[in-house]
């Protein structure tokens, strides 16, 4: 090959590399933070009751509404986790943004679309203590939401059914001892939790399903390679279904981003759990 030819394959590998660039950064910029998928997860719980088995929770997580991650955004999430009638919904934290909080108040009607026959219930995350917890959970009011903060709350079925809500754990305000005060240890329970790394700490105690957020995933996951950023206590769980110890984890990718505002390999994430006994 001489030299002009070289140069001309060189400026052409360029170009294309140039515009592939362009076209992958165009993608996690504009399209895949604004196209929420639904991952539907079976989990087996021996202490689940044969009467609740196919019991079905949607979850959402880490909403985090801002001018990249709209009401509209969080509305077509909603509809999501609607449009397969779940019988509880769940969402675990993470609902402002401390440079944006001024947001907040444009959760409340996309929230009051999430309906579920044994309710619709949350706890918070870092970002929400970082900004104002009183904020986000009056907003959570406002929209129908009930807050769980270390506490349990038994579900109206005709079995034995747990819901215990745990308080942010980067902040250290949680209370496991207070939150299991009062429900049986022999029943089972689901844990909501917002850092799915609490999960080595919430193995030790009568909990048969973890379920958090926090992570986003990373926002990129790549090829061959991993995820390259990931926050404290999401290092470890970082995103899907694991087993830690007699304990299911599950970890939501999340609706919402944090900056850099891009998601790759990694898109929103609407939960439709199954549970089976």
């Amino acid at each position: 090959m001489d030299r002009r030819s070289f140069l001309r394959l060189a400026a052409a590998g360029a170009a294309a590399g140039a515009g592939a660039a362009a076209l992958g950064a165009g993608w996690a910029t504009l399209v895949e933070p604004n196209w929420p998928v639904v991952e539907r997860v079976s989990v087996t719980l021996p202490r689940l009751p044969a009467r609740l088995d196919g019991l079905r929770v949607a979850q959402l997580s880490d909403l985090h509404i801002s001018q990249y991650t709209t009401a509209g955004d969080i509305d077509r999430a909603a509809a999501l986790a609607m449009r397969h009638a779940p019988d509880l919904i769940v969402l675990t934290g993470d609902f402002i943004w401390r440079e944006v909080w001024q947001y907040a108040e444009f959760l409340v009607e996309p929230l009051r679309t999430l309906t579920a026959p044994l309710g619709v219930y949350a706890v918070l995350g870092n970002h929400d203590h970082w900004e104002d917890a009183a904020l986000a959970m009056r907003v959570l009011a406002e929209a129908g939401v009930t807050s769980l903060i270390n506490q349990a709350r038994r579900l109206e079925v005709d079995a034995p059914l747990w819901l215990v809500g745990l308080d942010d754990v980067w902040e250290r305000k949680q209370d496991m001892a207070a939150a299991l005060a009062g429900a049986p240890e022999e029943e089972c329970k689901l844990l909501l939790v917002h850092e799915p790394d609490y999960a080595d700490e919430a193995a030790r105690y009568p909990v048969d399903l973890q379920l958090s957020g926090h992570s986003h995933g990373g926002q990129i996951n790549v090829p061959g390679y991993g995820r390259p950023v990931l926050p404290f206590l999401g290092k470890k769980y970082p995103a899907g279904l694991y087993q830690v110890g007699g304990m299911s984890l599950y970890t939501n990718r999340g609706i919402g981003v944090i900056a850099p505002p891009v998601r790759f390999n990694c898109p929103p994430e609407v939960t439709l759990l199954t549970l089976h006994s």
